[in-house]
């Protein structure tokens, strides 16, 4: 009987092969390397227009731009350990074609200061550069703090004098302006390298606590007078947690007096620029290096009154130690001092710099003196998002063609081109569906208009045009006021949500008008959602 008839195989016959599974191919999982993040249009559309506004300003001081590569060689960047076989940590690295190490710019400064030494012979001095860049840090991720940023910075190299400073501080501070914040609502601080050199001199910190303690007054802000008196003195711990006990931190060890004449200084109040400078003599009196850093800012004074530039813009403040070793004179720094509610993280720092004259010696031995700061893109965009200063919907196309009819596509295309040709960028239907699905796919895409046509309206040389915006603030509104008459927040939203899909259905806040009238239209409805500032 063979295998076939329910029996045994014959003997010596080949047993059937069983076929192997196949495996399904693994997919990659969607995912982003840790520190890094995705920027959404509107992001991008807004950190944009904020760089032009702001490069506008520069301009203005016949700054002009400069673009350096991301990349550039290890010591050139200056981060590389003699000792060691592979960069020092901090900077993204590997070893280029040539066998050299070469890394990714954590900054724009660096990069400049290499420019500059390479072109000097062809570069008029003092150079005025500015430049918008990613650069890149491999430090640990915190939340709102990330391995990739952006900066926008300017230079002026070959400039010895207070008043290239001075030119930084006027243009940051109409930088801040020209964004839309108002006076007394930034500050830009000063202090200098120099000034402070002379007060530790004075106070008598000696070489091996001068890190310790420029650390321990830069937490002024964050741990007040009395943290920053621990960590000048013996040290501080960290409150405790749930889980145990808090971390201890060494100090300086400075005696008592020595911390009264460093805090004596630091807590100067900011009673117009006249006090820093008050207290600043009585204290350097027996500093040459501290009398040469007064000097200098007696003289910022002098330059920033003629300016008409008075304290609600500049203020000098004894408590920026910001990275102090990198500088030689003045030190910058702007900070939003907008109130934020309880709870919320303070806007702080949101630009940069100060004078940095042994920077482009690296390359040359000679000393070109160079001052600049840089603003924080990302931080700065962040706050002004929170301060209701950047349109939520920037970066999305305003204005959407329907395909309602496809006969009437050419007539659909004419529009859109209509529109454009008047500056209004204007998207046409490219997807499959009917109204229905092109009216939810504009509600999810954040248009302010849609251009809505058939054959009948055409017929009769008329076109519909609907504010979406209408309609959203308005299920807005219902929602907020459902809730404070004492409805469940969740049913408010619920509720809102069903009235915003009969909303979509009724198409209220729709005009209908004359072809011709179509871009005029357009521009009307447009124009009731621009900020003064856009």
């Amino acid at each position: 009987m063979s295998e076939q008839d329910g029996g045994a195989p014959e003997q010596g016959a080949p047993r059937p092969k069983k076929q192997k599974k196949r495996k399904k191919p693994k997919r990659p999982v969607p995912r982003l390397a840790r520190g890094f993040r995705d920027q959404p249009p509107g992001k991008l559309v807004a950190r944009r227009k904020m760089i032009e506004t702001v490069s506008r300003v520069y301009e203005s001081y016949g700054f002009t731009p400069l673009e350096t590569p991301a990349i550039e060689y290890v010591d050139v960047l200056g981060k590389f350990l003699p000792e060691s076989e592979t960069p020092e940590g901090g900077i993204f690295t590997w070893k280029y074609d040539d066998d050299e190490w070469v890394a990714l710019r954590y900054d724009l400064t660096a990069p400049l200061s290499r420019y500059v030494a390479k072109n000097f012979q062809e570069l008029g001095v003092p150079f005025r550069r500015y430049q918008a860049g990613q650069v890149w840090r491999l430090e640990k991720p915190e939340p709102g703090r990330f391995r990739e940023f952006t900066q926008l910075d300017i230079d002026i190299v070959g400039a010895g004098s207070v008043l290239g400073d001075a030119e930084i501080v006027t243009v940051l501070s109409e930088a801040m302006e020209a964004l839309g914040i108002e006076r007394g609502s930034y500050e830009v601080r000063l202090n200098d390298r120099k000034v402070l050199n002379g007060l530790l001199e004075v106070a008598g910190v000696n070489e091996d606590q001068v890190a310790t303690v420029l650390r321990a007054l830069d937490k002024l802000d964050r741990l007040g007078e009395e943290g920053v008196r621990l960590l000048l003195g013996p040290g501080r711990k960290d409150a405790g947690s749930g889980k145990g006990e808090g971390d201890f931190t060494k100090g300086a060890g400075l005696g008592d007096e020595q911390i009264e004449t460093l805090l004596r200084f630091v807590l100067t109040p900011a009673e117009g620029r006249s006090r820093y400078l008050e207290i600043a003599g009585e204290l350097l009196a027996e500093s040459k290096v501290g009398l040469e850093g007064l000097a200098e800012m007696v003289e910022l004074d002098e330059i920033l009154t003629e300016r008409g530039i008075e304290g609600d813009r500049v203020v000098f403040d004894p408590g920026v130690v910001r990275g102090l070793a990198y500088y030689t004179g003045p030190v910058v720094e702007v900070v939003l001092t907008y109130p934020v509610p309880d709870g919320q993280k303070p806007f702080g720092s949101v630009a940069g710099g100060g004078r940095y004259d042994d920077l482009v010696s690296r390359f040359t031995g000679q000393k070109v003196p160079a001052t600049g700061a840089s603003i924080g893109v990302d931080r700065l965009l962040d706050a002004l998002e929170r301060l209701g200063k950047v349109e939520p919907r920037s970066g999305m196309c305003p204005v959407l063609i329907a395909m309602v009819e496809k006969q009437y596509r050419a007539t659909y295309q004419r529009w859109a081109n209509q529109l454009r040709e008047a500056g209004i960028p204007t998207e046409l239907y490219v997807g499959s569906g009917g109204l229905g699905k092109q009216f939810k796919y504009a509600d999810r895409r954040q248009f302010t208009a849609v251009v809505v046509a058939g054959g009948n309206e055409i017929a009769e040389d008329q076109v519909s045009v609907k504010d979406l915006r209408l309609g959203q603030e308005l299920s807005a509104d219902t929602a907020v006021s459902r809730a404070n008459a004492g409805e469940d927040e969740e049913a408010a939203r619920t509720q809102a949500a069903a009235d915003r899909r009969a909303w979509l259905e009724a198409l209220p806040g729709q005009v209908t008008v004359a072809e011709g009238d179509l871009t005029e239209t357009v521009k009307g409805i447009l124009a009731r959602y621009q900020s003064p500032s856009s």
